[in-house]
């Protein structure tokens, strides 16, 4: 899914840095959002007006801190003990946004996203989803002006 031209962002001492998360036009989602878009299940997902405040109040930077501190600690593990159940369907934007790209289990991420599991997710896998799940936060921000936009037009 990745444009083929890009590389891995490094720290000053060469290591891969998960900070250095690639700008979401690093990838071309169109055929995994036109996918999702045809499963009731994932269609059902969608920001609470409780969920875009918080994003506002936040901050899309912080939203992004909190993707990954998920990603990192309930999907990268190798062996997850409850995996199936470790992400909540509600409270907090990014746990919505799992749901609604297969981010949520390994299960999903094998069915959604070809990423096996079984072993630990490595850095750019993690970057992948990161990016993911930040794409569809802001398609649904960007849904939410484009009614606020019509409402406003004579």
């Amino acid at each position: 899914m990745k444009k083929s031209d890009y590389t891995e962002p490094t720290d000053l001492f060469g290591f891969q840095n998960l900070y250095s998360i690639p700008q979401d036009d690093a990838y071309d989602f169109s055929e995994l959002f036109t996918r999702l878009s045809q499963s009731e299940f994932r269609m059902r997902f969608h920001l609470s007006g409780k969920n875009k405040e918080y994003i506002r109040i936040k901050s899309i930077p912080t939203i992004r801190h909190h993707a990954k501190d998920f990603v990192a600690r309930r999907l990268s593990p190798a062996v997850i003990p409850n995996d199936g159940k470790q992400t909540p369907m509600h409270g907090h934007p990014v746990f919505v946004a799992q749901h609604a790209t297969g981010c949520c289990c390994r299960k999903c991420l094998m069915k959604w996203h070809h990423i096996p599991p079984g072993r630990e997710l490595t850095i750019k896998e993690q970057q992948y989803i990161i990016a993911v799940l930040m794409e569809w936060i802001k398609r649904e921000l960007k849904t939410d002006i484009d009614i606020q936009e019509t409402a406003t037009l004579p």
